[in-house]
């Protein structure tokens, strides 16, 4: 960085996509705070982050993280355990370890995890895993719900519904 103030913005244009895109980076990091902490439930602080990181395309797995004994497995209670297996490989899986004493339940569970792209809760990217996980891509991101759309299938009458498929109720906290 250059020492004149003068001097900066004819350094940042100046700078290459790469280091445009570090510095970037490094401004966001310390601005945005993604940290899921038990005292601090602000909504819109880890919705700014998630905003962030579907900007970016995070995927944590594909950037080479995954749950092991130190970084994940032995921090967390048996339950945690289980259900990583059981969310990743199965409820049989999950059974296979139930059992065992949580240091060998970790292990097992690292070994069990190992490829299986599985994330933690908090290092999901919202919207952008579970479209995927459906089918969908991006170019269904902006696809209007059918009540939104023109057409002759009442989509216009607030009133119409399908009396077999059950109506979503708002939920006041959203």
């Amino acid at each position: 960085m250059p020492k004149a103030e003068d001097d900066l913005w004819d350094a940042l244009v100046a700078f290459d996509n790469d280091s445009q895109a570090a510095l970037f980076a490094h401004c966001a990091s310390l601005s945005v705070n993604a940290v899921h902490e038990p005292w601090s439930r602000g909504p819109r602080r880890l919705a700014h982050a998630d905003t962030l990181a579907r900007a970016v395309n995070l995927d944590m797995a594909a950037a080479g993280w995954s749950p092991t004994l130190d970084n994940y497995l032995g921090r967390v209670p048996k339950a945690r355990i289980l259900e990583a297996v059981r969310e990743a490989k199965g409820e049989q899986s999950a059974q296979l370890i139930d059992h065992l004493k949580k240091a060998d339940m970790a292990k097992e569970a690292e070994r069990l995890l190992d490829g299986t792209g599985w994330l933690p809760e908090p290092l999901r990217t919202p919207d952008v895993q579970a479209a995927e996980a459906d089918g969908e891509g991006d170019a269904d991101a902006t696809t209007l719900p059918a009540f939104l759309t023109d057409g002759d299938d009442g989509a216009g009458d607030p009133t119409a519904s399908d009396p077999e498929e059950p109506q979503p109720h708002a939920v006041a906290a959203e």
